[in-house]
């Protein structure tokens, strides 16, 4: 089982952070995974730095997502975080896949997220580092954060 920490970043006008990944016609939401010994809080502050070039100050745990991705015999638990752009950094830490799948971020308002997101599921493409199949379950975990923060959430 694999450990992550992602969630929803938010701007001085709650506009919403989210990861598009040009050449996969990917969008999603900050995060990653957690490193050996880390803490899942640690770990989406830091994802965040890496990502978006930004500090940020986790104002809310909103629980817990699960995944399961049978064809690959996968399982996933995230911990899912919102919190806000405290400060912006000079530069961001991407990897050399986040570099090659063409890494960059936007911020937009809530619906617009949720439509990108949503729209970007029937225009994915493959990379060489992940299949659609992965790819597709990243973008619905993602929608559903979301749609569950949009909709009130745990408060």
């Amino acid at each position: 089982m694999r450990l992550g920490a992602r969630g929803i970043v938010l701007n001085g006008v709650g506009d919403i952070a989210l990861i598009h990944k040009t050449l996969k016609n990917e969008y999603k939401l900050p995060g990653g995974g957690i490193d050996e010994g880390e803490d899942p809080a640690a770990a989406f502050i830091r994802e965040c730095r890496e990502e978006l070039g930004c500090m940020v100050e986790i104002i809310e745990e909103l629980g817990t997502a699960v995944e399961y991705k049978s064809q690959e015999n996968f399982k996933q638990l995230s911990f899912v975080y919102v919190a806000k752009k405290v400060d912006e950094l000079d530069s961001r830490s991407l990897t050399d896949k986040e570099k090659d799948e063409g890494t960059e971020f936007v911020w937009l308002p809530k619906l617009q997220a949720l439509e990108a997101m949503r729209r970007s599921l029937g225009e994915l493409k493959q990379s060489k580092y992940d299949s659609i199949y992965r790819t597709k379950f990243m973008v619905l975990r993602d929608i559903r954060i979301l749609e569950y923060y949009s909709n009130g959430g745990m408060r």
